[in-house]
């Protein structure tokens, strides 16, 4: 990540002073760029792309994008925006407001985090702020099995994880490998496996 603005902000300037090209992050007080490699982006394209399909295709009340950033509030109070690599939206919250810039302040359906180096904030502190936000669902997807084997096993593979909140407002998660068929509540007809979200590509 990289800081584009070093005047401590409130999350209402951060949605006004955010630049319109790039992905950004509200982070301590400040506009964060972030940064992902090709691979990194073909994987979540490949996700946006599908998960696009499946809501024309069933004509769903959803809407996907990677530019959203959620306002969450750190446990000591401070404001937070943080941006998935690809959220699901509920289209009715996302018209709500249409002339608003790309920042909400509700749950949304689905969040999806493509681990990189910093693979340790998807695995526990966004697991955390997206259970605390009623995310739904949230998957971690670890196409380069860059997390520790404590997630990943010994010797560590490439895993897509589903979360989904269960009655309890808690995490329940399953795990996906190989040729499994991923299987998503918010996308009960999904047809993907592991595989092909892992290395971006339909067989």
């Amino acid at each position: 990540m990289t800081t584009a603005q070093t005047q401590k902000l409130t999350f209402d300037n951060f949605s006004e002073k955010c630049p319109e090209k790039g992905i950004y992050e509200f982070v301590n007080g400040e506009i964060v760029e972030v940064r992902a490699t090709r691979n990194h982006d073909d994987v979540a394209n490949f996700l946006l792309f599908s998960f696009n399909d499946e809501i024309r295709r069933l004509n769903l009340n959803l809407v996907v994008t990677n530019t959203v950033v959620i306002k969450k509030l750190r446990k000591d109070g401070v404001e937070q925006g943080i941006n998935p690599d690809v959220s699901v939206i509920y289209r009715t919250i996302w018209r709500s407001n249409r002339s608003d810039y790309n920042a909400l302040q509700m749950p949304i359906q689905l969040a999806v985090e493509v681990t990189s180096t910093n693979w340790e904030d998807d695995y526990v502190d966004k697991l955390d702020e997206y259970q605390r936000l009623g995310i739904t669902e949230y998957w971690i997807v670890d196409y380069l099995a860059i997390a520790s084997r404590a997630y990943l096993g010994n010797p560590k593979v490439p895993t897509v994880f589903v979360f989904y909140l269960d009655k309890n407002a808690k995490y329940r998660q399953t795990q996906f490998r190989g040729a499994e068929q991923i299987t998503s509540p918010t996308f009960p007809e999904l047809s993907l496996t592991a595989e092909q979200v892992l290395t971006a590509e339909k067989n």
